[in-house]
């Protein structure tokens, strides 16, 4: 029961407010508070009740004021109360809670008046080290308690500084000033957690301390962050936000780059010590890659015999030569699994004075190498195949386009443009899919302008290219196959719907097609490839860009030169686990980042007009390819503009975005 008259404090917002009863109805009170305001309040929200009563026959406005000056002298008393005194005291007793008048007699004595009372109550709600004040009693802290509360209330306040400089200063970045270190010592790390939150979101650490400082900064729109790192030049413009994402590897320890330089280049001498590595440098060995290419690692030969049969030479270089299984760069290649190659930049599974060093067929250089010879029939099919450790020097360095002007003119090309055609048209015959698309090239100029330029992936010189390395490949697994040896074969299923035949098809046909592959396999076992209609295949023609390679070369140089095998079927099968993983992260960031600049290429396009193929008609929507990049975009069904699959159609780019991956495209 709390009679009329009664002066109460009740919390509003977590200040003290003084109030007269006015009317009490059972558990709510009828109320003037200090402000002149005439309420309703539960009595439960109650937390001081005066002893005396106050008369309610004077005006409304003279109760106000005789409530305001309570609240003041309240408050006055309250600054005055030692609360740490009164907890040394009270700690003495032996009690772990006290009724509040007892504690406030401590300090003011005995014959407590209502202000003292109640100030006490403020001063225990406003300083929460020493008590808390719970059950209508105030429970007195240990001193464990008291520790812990003031290492929080410090922690609060270090938080509460860091928000508002870093607010400030982040507001001067984002307005094209500068802040040094020296101004803001914990800009780099505070610039650091930000870039966490932008990658990770909640799983960041520090997530919600960059939330309220964005949000103090007036930064909490979409790209907001991003811009701002911009802005503090951590990152570029167009910054490979899923290469950060994935924590690929990019750049090489200090530790592994001194490694490196130990690795000499060989002299002919050194490599011809191996009993069993044959002398192959007089044989007229040529590569062919693309012009911007500097790490070698095929190179090719071939010659016509006299009973009309075509030896074909394809020649890798011999990176088992230089590196072993307890090797640094083993295991760090083991952890990259894949080079990298993106429009802005490239990065390689091995440092760069290797890959485009040592370990490349530099013309003139005498380099290992894995020689696989293979006498062919000249309508391709396989008569006898060697695989063999050899010394090789390239003679002749050429481009794809080179060989694609030279090649009816060259009779080694010649022969070989032959030899792949047959050896394609072998693969057909067997099921394989030849699904080649154009190549979508990207180049990005100084200023940040992308152009696109497609090129034929399946031009002579890249199908020559091609046949030899699956030619060389399928030995390989064959081998492998032969000695019931482990390694690492890829497979494929065949396609859950087959739509193609022979080798010329639409690109509407083989867009459709693949939406019907199976997923590829990696197993340590031979298993059939559908898609190259080969009865196992595996893959050792670029052991200086993939550790899968690699790793296979390893294994089978170690077997022909009589070591036997280096791997068993337990590493292999440790090998298939981290190549799963860490290949499906390298695909990931290449599928991404290849989107990301697609769309940078849209973003200039939005409100003109493309061509697009239609790949597929569904009820709700229409799968359609855009001809000038060969990005698929989808469509609403158009009842006034009806198509079907194979018909060409402009479709209008309405939005492109990159950095928050969105594209619309319309009719």
């Amino acid at each position: 029961m709390i009679p009329p008259g009664s002066i109460i404090e009740y919390l509003d917002s977590g200040r003290f407010t003084c109030a007269v009863v006015l009317q009490e109805n059972g558990n709510r009170l009828r109320l003037l508070n200090q402000n002149g305001r005439e309420m309703n309040l539960p009595a439960s929200r109650v937390v001081t009740i005066s002893k005396t009563r106050h008369s309610l026959d004077s005006s409304r406005d003279g109760q106000s004021a005789m409530l305001k000056d309570a609240a003041e002298k309240r408050a006055v008393l309250t600054d005055e109360i030692p609360m740490e005194d009164i907890w040394e005291l009270a700690s003495e007793e032996g009690q772990s809670a006290f009724p509040a008048d007892f504690l406030a007699e401590l300090f003011f004595g005995g014959d407590l008046n209502d202000d003292q009372s109640a100030a006490f109550l403020r001063a225990v709600f406003a300083d929460r080290f020493f008590f808390k004040f719970k059950n209508n009693l105030v429970n007195v802290h240990t001193e464990e308690q008291v520790e812990q509360l003031r290492h929080q209330r410090r922690k609060e306040e270090e938080k509460e500084a860091i928000l508002t400089t870093g607010a400030d200063n982040l507001k001067v970045i984002m307005g094209g000033g500068a802040v040094t270190g020296e101004q803001w010592p914990e800009r780099d790390q505070i610039l650091s957690w930000i870039v966490d939150f932008e990658l990770f979101g909640s799983d960041a650490p520090n997530c919600d301390l960059v939330r309220q400082l964005l949000k103090r900064a007036e930064l909490s729109r979409p790209g907001d962050a991003h811009k701002l790192l911009v802005q503090a030049g951590v990152w570029e413009k167009d910054e490979n936000i899923p290469l950060l994402k994935a924590e690929q590897p990019k750049d090489f320890s200090k530790d592994l780059l001194a490694h490196s330089t130990n690795i000499a280049e060989p002299t002919a001498e050194q490599l011809l010590a191996e009993p069993k590595r044959k002398d192959f440098r007089d044989l007229d060995i040529f590569t062919i890659d693309g012009e911007n290419t500097r790490d070698y690692d095929d190179a090719l030969h071939v010659e016509e015999l006299e009973d009309g049969r075509v030896l074909v030479g394809i020649h890798i270089t011999d990176v088992s030569w230089f590196i072993r299984q307890k090797d640094p760069l083993f295991a760090e290649s083991m952890e990259r699994c894949t080079s990298l190659y993106f429009p802005e930049g490239h990065i390689p599974m091995m440092p760069r004075e290797l890959s485009q060093g040592v370990f490349s067929l530099i013309k003139d250089r005498v380099r290992p190498a894995m020689s696989f010879l293979v006498t062919l029939t000249p309508d391709g099919e396989i008569v006898s195949s060697k695989i063999v450790s050899s010394v090789i020097q390239v003679k002749q360095r050429l481009s794809y386009s080179e060989v694609n002007r030279i090649m009816e003119d060259d009779p080694r090309l010649s022969l070989l443009n032959r030899m792949s055609q047959q050896l394609q048209l072998k693969r057909v015959e067997r099921g394989a899919l030849l699904l080649t698309f154009p190549d979508v090239n990207i180049y990005v100029d100084k200023q940040g302008k992308v152009t696109i330029k497609l090129s034929d992936s399946d031009s002579p010189s890249r199908t020559l290219v091609s046949e030899c390395m699956i030619l060389a490949n399928g030995v390989a697994a064959d081998y492998l196959t032969a000695q019931e040896a482990p390694g690492l074969f890829r497979s494929q299923p065949p396609p859950h719907r087959r739509l193609l035949e022979g080798v010329r098809n639409s690109l509407q046909d083989i867009a459709c097609q693949r939406r019907f592959l199976s997923r590829g396999e990696l197993t340590t076992h031979p298993k059939s490839h559908s898609g190259l209609g080969l009865n196992c295949y595996t893959t050792i023609t670029s052991p200086i860009r993939r550790f899968l390679d690699m790793a296979m070369q390893m294994q089978l140089s170690s077997m022909i030169q009589g070591r036997g095998q280096l791997f068993s079927a337990d590493e292999c099968r440790s090998f298939v686990g981290t190549l799963q993983q860490k290949l499906a992260r390298a695909g990931k960031v290449r599928q991404q980042r290849h989107r990301y600049w697609l769309l940078r290429y849209l973003e200039e396009r939005v409100g003109t007009m493309l061509s697009a193929l239609v790949v597929n008609h569904g009820p709700k929507r229409i799968n359609a390819l855009l001809l000038d990049c060969f990005f698929d975009v989808d469509l609403p069904p158009n009842p006034a503009f009806p198509v079907e699959p194979g018909d060409t159609v402009k479709v209008r780019i309405a939005k492109a975005n990159a950095l928050d991956n969105s594209l619309r495209v319309e009719w």
